[in-house]
This record gives C-alpha cells, sequence and structure tokens, in this order.
C-alpha cells in the first residue's frame, strides 16, 4: 500500500481530547490515515511515496462546509444593501433564469474556491429548477467529481409561490409532485452511503415561505424511506419569525416539529433567532445547524447563539452560504469571522476561542453532515482528508501558537491538501481543474445570465 508520510509540523488533531502536538507526524496509508503521533514518523514504513517535511507549518482535519448555493456564484455583488425578504424578491427572477452550463460553472467556481482554501468536504443547498434547464443537480455533481472533494448535494425545491403566499414568484417552482418525484431519482441515482463516499445525498426543500407544509412532511418520509438526511433553512431572520407565526401560528422551531423535521437526521441553515426553547428542542433532538456568520451579517440578519448552542449540546458546523451573500466564498475565513462576531453577543471574550473555532469547521462539521465517523479529525482510521497550512510567512511568523494563527491570522496559504488520500491542492494551486480556465467559464456565463434577465 502506498503511503504519504508528513512530519516535522505542528498537529491539531481535532480529537475528542483536542490532542495537539507541537512537532508531530501523519501517516496516510492508500485512503485512510495510518497513524498520528508526537515527533517523526515510526521508521521502517513500506511503500512510501513521498515524503513531506512540515516545518513551519500546521495539519489539521480538512475544512468541511454545510452550507452553500454553489449557482449564486453567478450574482455575486448584486442586492449589496438588502435584508434577506428584499434580497431574495430582487434576485429571485435572475436566478430562476439560470441553466445547466450556467450551474456547472457556477460549481466549479465555487468549489475552486473552497478547494483552494483547505476545504476537503462540501456541501450544496440546490432548490432552483426551472423548466427545461436541464440537470442542474448533475452539473454540481460533476463538478465536484472534476475537483477531487467530497460532496453532500441536498436536492432542495419550492412549491410554494408567490400566488400561493410565498415568497419566489410563481415561474420559479415546481409542483410538490415533481420535486418529491426528482428527489427521489436523485437519491437512487447518486446516494452512497458508504464510509469512504465521495457523493451523498440530502433532501432539503428550501425554507417556510417557499414550501409548502405538506411538501415538507412528504420530504421528511421520503428522507427517512431512504435512510438520507434532510436540511433546510431555519430562524433565519425576523422577517421569517412573522411570517410563520402569521401563516401557521407558531414560531420556526414548533412548526418545523410539527412537521417531522427535528431530529439527529436533520441539519438547519442559520438559525439566528432562537429562543431558549428553541434551543432546548434542537438539543433534545440532537438537530444540527449550519452556522453561517459571513452571510448572517451581510443580510443584517443577526447574531446566531452560538455559545448557547454549544453548551446544550446542539451539533454545529460553519457554512459559506451562497456567494450572493458572501462574496468571498471561503470557509476558512468563517472561522475568524465565527469567533470574533460571537464575541460581539452577550458572551463577549467567552463567547467562542480558537480552538472551538477550529473545531466548529472540521469536526462540528462533519457531525452536522453526519459523517463524524469518516472524518473530521486527525485518528487512525479516519478518511485522509487533511490540509497542510503554511504558517512561518509574513503574516503569521511571529503567533507562537500555531492554531492561533490559522483562525486569528491573515488566511493561511495552503501547502498540501489531500482529499482521500489524493492530493487536490499543492502551493495554493488546484491540481485537477484550470482556475484561470474556471474563472474565464464564469464570467461568461455570469453575463449570459445578467443578459438573459435583463431582457425578461
Amino acid at each position: 500500500m502506498n503511503r504519504i508520510v508528513i512530519e516535522n509540523c505542528a498537529v491539531a488533531t481535532v480529537d475528542a481530547h483536542d490532542t495537539e502536538y507541537a512537532s508531530g507526524h501523519v501517516v496516510v496509508a492508500g485512503h485512510r490515515i495510518e497513524s498520528v503521533g508526537e515527533g517523526p514518523a515510526p521508521e521502517g514504513l513500506e511503500g512510501v511515496v513521498r515524503r513531506v517535511d512540515g516545518t513551519g507549518h500546521l495539519v489539521t482535519p480538512g475544512l468541511v462546509n454545510t452550507h452553500h448555493h454553489f449557482y449564486q456564484w453567478l450574482t455575486r455583488g448584486l442586492a449589496q444593501d438588502s435584508n434577506l425578504f428584499d434580497w431574495l424578491v430582487a434576485l429571485y427572477p435572475v436566478w430562476a433564469r439560470i441553466d445547466e452550463p450556467m450551474v456547472h460553472a457556477a460549481a466549479r467556481g465555487s468549489l475552486a474556491m473552497m478547494v483552494r482554501g483547505g476545504v476537503t468536504t462540501a456541501m450544496d443547498h440546490h432548490y432552483v429548477f426551472p423548466r427545461g434547464s436541464g440537470d442542474l443537480l448533475g452539473a454540481e455533481i460533476r463538478a465536484a467529481r472534476e475537483l477531487g472533494v467530497r460532496f453532500t448535494a441536498a436536492r432542495g425545491s419550492m412549491d410554494l409561490g408567490a400566488s400561493d403566499g410565498g415568497l419566489p414568484p410563481d415561474f420559479a417552482v415546481e409542483s410538490m409532485e415533481d420535486a418529491l418525484a426528482a428527489t427521489e431519482a436523485a437519491v437512487d441515482t447518486h446516494h452512497d452511503p458508504a464510509f469512504d463516499a465521495m457523493l451523498r445525498i440530502a433532501v432539503a426543500p428550501c425554507s417556510p415561505f417557499s414550501v409548502s407544509t405538506e411538501l415538507l412532511r412528504e420530504s421528511a418520509t421520503l428522507a427517512r424511506r431512504k435512510g438520507v438526511r434532510l436540511h433546510t433553512h431555519g430562524s433565519e431572520t425576523v422577517e421569517e419569525e412573522k411570517f410563520c407565526h402569521e401563516r401557521f401560528g407558531m414560531g420556526p422551531t414548533d412548526y418545523f416539529e410539527s412537521t417531522g423535521w427535528l431530529g439527529e437526521d436533520v441539519w438547519m441553515a442559520h438559525c439566528v433567532h432562537m429562543s431558549d426553547t428553541d434551543i432546548q428542542a434542537f438539543a433534545r433532538t440532537g438537530t444540527g445547524v449550519a452556522h453561517c456568520p459571513s452571510s448572517n451579517a451581510r443580510l443584517a440578519a443577526g447574531i446566531a447563539r452560538v455559545p448557547d448552542l454549544l453548551a446544550a449540546g446542539v451539533p454545529v458546523g460553519l457554512g459559506v452560504d451562497g456567494t450572493a451573500s458572501n462574496e468571498s466564498g471561503e470557509l476558512h475565513t468563517e472561522l475568524r469571522n465565527a469567533l470574533l462576531i460571537n464575541r460581539l453577543g452577550g458572551h463577549r471574550e467567552k463567547a467562542l476561542n480558537v480552538r472551538q473555532a477550529l473545531r466548529l469547521g472540521t469536526h462540528g462539521g462533519a457531525r452536522v453532515l453526519g459523517r463524524q465517523e469518516e472524518i473530521g479529525s486527525l485518528e487512525p482510521g479516519k478518511l485522509a482528508d487533511l490540509v497542510l497550512w503554511k504558517l512561518d510567512g509574513l503574516g503569521h511568523s511571529s503567533i507562537a501558537d500555531p492554531v492561533a494563527a490559522l483562525v486569528l491570522g491573515a488566511p493561511a496559504p495552503v501547502t498540501l491538501s489531500l482529499v482521500n488520500g489524493a492530493p487536490v491542492v499543492e502551493s495554493g494551486r488546484l491540481l485537477t481543474v484550470d482556475e484561470d480556465q474556471i474563472a474565464r467559464e464564469a464570467r461568461t456565463e455570469a453575463r449570459r445570465l445578467a443578459r438573459i434577465a435583463e431582457e425578461g
């Protein structure tokens, strides 16, 4: 079996004990981590095809993104001064014109930006399926395969158009029957339940203000019949809370519970406006949260109660969210933003520390996606998804604590990133795709979308 040896680097395992080594090693054998420990790698290893001197570096688990909308790569920088509902109303008519080539280009751009910055497991929530637009979910899956990244594709849906009291325009929604049939077909065609799966499918109706109660209930039934996870948006804004009270006579969390949408197989994006009772319900049921600090700030949604969620035992990971509300498109910057933004809340300086922030972006994300046994920490037997961060350059060399350097310092360069034991990034460059070609294609498709939307 071929082995890769990384040694002479700081190691943050993010295991249950937050084990760290000031100078340690990681040995990868095939697709798995074989050993992690202090000092140099064991002697006498056979089949070593590569040795990496990690002096001046920190190795961590690969970052895990738990919420995104890849197609939004083509609509960055629009509706710059809007809250969520106004932003959606402005952009839904544009998004309803997307097609398969656009989504493929957008997915490649979104994934390239994340992978180059240390993401090894990506997730996308795609819920806009205009009639005749092609195989949009397939376009994303193809892009993830091209990048070589582990991927959870959440097949979204909307069936509550404006004429029925929802937020999206009628031409941007599907029928409940069509959405359920397409979602089941996606699971049957693409979902891989294996330990080392590179692709999994989740069931993901969009939100309480764009999905009927019937679609929510039937989606939960479908997901549990198929043994896959459920994802949606929840408690993102005060406007959403008002919508739920006016339409359903209860807040978002109670509404989700009434439709079968709390449980260990569920995770929700944002969860900004949560009462103590809401948090207790998530903790009691094991429902996860994708925390998206930059997007929440961009859309003035508020500050999620992450310290309280963690204290209650709620699984919490980090999400980029779509790049129309987080134009940077990077997850490693969310480590810093999660820490800083949460310190503006009531817990102040005790809200989060740097190791909690790193855990959110690694093991926390793995737990939210239901893959904590396979990824999210550096432990023997787990899949070899890891990142070697360069910390001896200008931006980090004077910070003695390597985890603080990674979280609080400037974005750290990625010297090496492995997914399933295979290199996907070397010295800050993607290995599997041409970054410049991706940029050109994304610009072309963004301009084509803008032209089509302008023509109506």
